[in-house]
C-alpha cells in the first residue's frame, strides 16, 4: 500500500459492536436472498442497452436503492433533498457498503471506485457500464487525470458521488476530508452537496454495526447487518454548496466536512477535524476512493 494513501484505525474487533437485538437466522437468510435478488436485478438493467437503460426514471432508481437497503432489514430515514439535475458533486463520509445505495437513493450519481472493482468477476463488468468512475489508488501520477474525469463528467451535467474522506471509518471515529476531488467542482464550476449518513440502534445510539472496515470482509458485514433488529439509516441532505463561494479547494472541502461532521451547513470553514475513539486499532483502508 502506497504511503500516501489515507487509511482509518477503526478495526471489527475494536469498534464494530453486534447489536443488541438479533434477528432469527431464517428471518436473516430472507432479507440476504432479498437483497442478492435486488442487487441481481440491477445488475441485468444495467446490461441491457445503454439507450433502454437511460429511459429508466431517476425516481424509480432511488426507490430501487432504497429496496436494497430495507432488504437488507434497515429503516431508512431522509431529511432534504438534491438538485434532480445538473452537474453535481456529492460527498458524505463512509462507514459501510450501505453508503453506496444511500447515496443513490438521494440522487443516482456516477461513483467514483478503486480500479480493482473494474476486475472483480461479478461486479467489475456492471460496474464500467453503469459509469462508475476509476482511480488507481496506488498511482499519485494518475490523480490528476481522476480529477480531470470527474470535472467532465461535472460539466456534462452527471452527479459524481464521492466518500473523500478516503478511508471507511467506524461511525463513532471519522477522518478528514482529502481535498483534490473538490478541485473537480471548481474546475467545472459545479455546486457541492454534503451528506451526512449516521447509522442508529434501536435505541437511538450511534451504531457501528454497519461498519464495513479493516481487515472485515463484506460477507461478514453483510451478514452483521442482515441479523440485526432495529437499525436506522439518517440521511441528511444538508445545503448544497454552491460555485464560487470557496475560491480553493481547501476551503471548500473543509466547508463540506463541517457541514456533515458538525451540523453547520456551510458555515465558516474550519480546520478538519479527525476523532478516534479510544479502542481502535491500525487497519488498512477498505475506500472506495482515496482522494
Amino acid at each position: 500500500m502506497s504511503a500516501w494513501l489515507p487509511t482509518a484505525p477503526c478495526t471489527p474487533g475494536a469498534c464494530v459492536e453486534a447489536s443488541r437485538r438479533a434477528a432469527a437466522v431464517p428471518r436473516a437468510v430472507l432479507r440476504l436472498t432479498a437483497v442478492a435478488a435486488l442487487l441481481l436485478a440491477g445488475i441485468a438493467v444495467v446490461c441491457v442497452p445503454s439507450g433502454l437503460r437511460h429511459r429508466l426514471p431517476a425516481a424509480l432508481v432511488r426507490r430501487w436503492c432504497r429496496w436494497v437497503v430495507r432488504a437488507a432489514g434497515v429503516r431508512v430515514r431522509v431529511t432534504g433533498a438534491a438538485a434532480s439535475e445538473g452537474g453535481l458533486l456529492l460527498v458524505a463520509p463512509h462507514v459501510s457498503w450501505l453508503d453506496i445505495p444511500l447515496l443513490a437513493a438521494v440522487r443516482p450519481a456516477r461513483m467514483l471506485a478503486k480500479s480493482e472493482v473494474r476486475r472483480w468477476p461479478v461486479a467489475g463488468a456492471p460496474a464500467a457500464r453503469a459509469g462508475v468512475l476509476f482511480i488507481e489508488r496506488d498511482r499519485l501520477r494518475a490523480l490528476p487525470a481522476t480529477v480531470d474525469a470527474v470535472a467532465r463528467a461535472l460539466r456534462a451535467g452527471a452527479a459524481v458521488a464521492v466518500f473523500p474522506e478516503g478511508s471507511t471509518w467506524c461511525g463513532r471515529a471519522r477522518g478528514p476530508f482529502r481535498r483534490a476531488v473538490f478541485q473537480a467542482a471548481l474546475d467545472a464550476g459545479a455546486p457541492v452537496q454534503p451528506v451526512r449518513i449516521r447509522y442508529r440502534s434501536g435505541e437511538g445510539e450511534v451504531s457501528t454495526t454497519p461498519a464495513f472496515v479493516g481487515p472485515d470482509t463484506l460477507l461478514a458485514s453483510v451478514w452483521r447487518v442482515v441479523s440485526a433488529r432495529g437499525l436506522t439509516a439518517e440521511v441528511d441532505v444538508c445545503p448544497a454548496v454552491p460555485p464560487g463561494r470557496h475560491g480553493d479547494r481547501r476551503s471548500l472541502a473543509e466547508a463540506a466536512e463541517q457541514a456533515v461532521h458538525s451540523g453547520v451547513h456551510d458555515g465558516v470553514p474550519g480546520r478538519g477535524r479527525s476523532g478516534v475513539h479510544g479502542r481502535c486499532g491500525e487497519a488498512p483502508s477498505k475506500s472506495m476512493c482515496a482522494l
